[in-house]
């Protein structure tokens, strides 16, 4: 037996509002930042788990702070019995009813549980020397249905529907695994569409996306509606008519707005149509994609929790569901989520970019394709936006416009230790400055 004796939660941001990389309507200056954890035990060969929540800047010390309030529960417990368990300890630390209160199952605290959960996949799947997608994937459906929780979810899906998923999906499983392998999954790119970026760099990403492989690009609107239609306009002449291009509006419109700036861009034949509102508006979102049919809704990458991702499916809030590795509780809730999907048949292309949001997810698109959905066609993509990759030990491997599966044991979350020190606020080297980049407090 094996033991956890240490855990840090450590405050890394980027300075990316220097250049405006990942800027948007509603987050003009972001400094893209990871609340990070490092688990350690005292196994011989010095396993460690690694999770992290995404936030942007002044974010990450509420968030750091409330992980370091999970983890404390974990330091001298044995190992084993809790990565044999995963199911149990979600359900632990989603019922403990005094941290439960600040939800229920929402905002800061239950992303915290996200983290401490994916560190312990992490840590599992290290253990077991595989990567994460693929420890998911040869699990027994009924090994992955004791993993989630279904409870506020059986007047959509029941028990019985649920197991059934997984036991579809067990089928021909290991065909699809090789096909992932040497075929790799799609991925679309959002580089290209960043708010702050000139119209010059857009046209110039645009066309290197292209030559690049990726099958679709992401713009963000909404600040603007005649920058929105200048910008898509130039993107649909550098792309020709038949290249998929989405748009992003990051919630910045009510329903009537969305309407009616969706319908002025619709002639650039638009792939989808993303937050266009309110994360929490369900019927809103219904509303939206009801009057601008075909075009499809897409978001999820700010749903809350599994009970709200239920409700936008039963009420055809959306078209496209883009779960976020780090909104939720961790890799289990996620799984409930892709089970969701699937049984509503809708199809999932998660959301991305951020600090090392690709290098997690796509493991569960992966696992998703193979043991749940069963689909490995185009339609599903996982996002992909090119920066600071480089801080992971094992960065996300994207060429050809396709992801390609990891091999190195872990969710990939681990990042290297100069980046973390180089990063972390507000002592290290790339924050002792006076020069502080907009949008920071220290």
């Amino acid at each position: 037996m094996s033991t956890i004796v240490e855990s840090r939660v450590r405050d890394i941001r980027f300075p990316t509002s220097k250049e405006l990389d990942g800027s948007d309507a509603m987050n003009p200056d972001p400094d893209y930042s990871a609340a990070y954890l490092e688990l350690r035990t005292d196994h011989p060969d010095g396993l460690e788990g690694h999770g992290f929540v995404f936030t942007i800047g002044r974010g990450n010390d509420v968030q750091a702070a409330a992980i370091e309030v999970v983890v404390q529960r974990f330091i001298g417990r044995e190992v084993e019995p809790l990565l044999d368990d995963l199911g149990s300890v979600w359900r632990e630390l989603n019922n403990d009813s005094q941290l439960r209160w600040l939800g229920p199952e929402k905002g800061v605290m239950h992303m915290a549980i996200g983290a401490v959960i994916n560190a312990l996949w992490d840590l599992k799947a290290k253990k077991a020397n595989k990567p994460l997608w693929l420890l998911l994937a040869e699990m027994s459906p009924e090994e992955l249905f004791g993993l989630i929780d279904l409870r506020y979810l059986t007047d959509a899906m029941s028990e019985q529907e649920a197991l059934n998923i997984l036991r579809r999906g067990a089928e021909e499983k290991q065909a699809r695994i090789d096909r992932v392998r040497a075929e790799g999954y799609a991925a679309y790119t959002t580089s290209p569409g960043w708010l702050g970026y000139s119209d010059e760099k857009l046209e110039r990403l645009a066309r290197e996306a292209m030559a690049d492989g990726f099958p679709q690009i992401k713009l963000k609107v909404g600040a603007n509606l005649q920058d929105d239609i200048r910008r898509v306009r130039k993107a649909r002449e550098v792309c020709g008519p038949d290249f998929p291009i989405a748009i992003d509006a990051n919630q910045r419109w009510d329903v009537a707005d969305a309407i009616e700036w969706v319908r002025e861009l619709a002639p650039y034949d638009l792939a989808w149509v993303e937050e266009p509102t309110s994360p929490d508006d369900v019927l809103g979102h219904a509303a939206i994609a009801e009057a601008i049919a075909p075009i499809p809704v897409a978001t999820g990458e700010h749903v809350q929790n599994r009970v709200v991702f239920k409700q936008m499916l039963q009420a055809k809030s959306l078209q496209v569901l883009q779960m976020d590795a780090c909104r939720v509780a961790g890799v289990n809730e996620n799984i409930t989520i892709l089970l969701l999907a699937a049984h509503f048949g809708v199809r999932v292309c998660p959301h991305a970019g951020g600090v090392g949001l690709c290098e997690l997810v796509q493991h569960l698109s992966f696992f998703d394709s193979i043991a749940i959905s069963g689909q490995l066609d185009n339609s599903r993509m996982i996002e992909f936006v090119d920066h600071l990759h480089e801080h992971f030990l094992t960065p996300v491997d994207v060429h050809d416009g396709r992801y390609w599966p990891p091999e190195a044991p872990g969710s990939t979350a681990e990042m290297s230790q100069p980046s973390l020190a180089r990063y972390e606020f507000p002592n290290g080297a790339e924050w002792a400055t006076t020069d502080t980049p907009v949008g920071v407090s220290v």
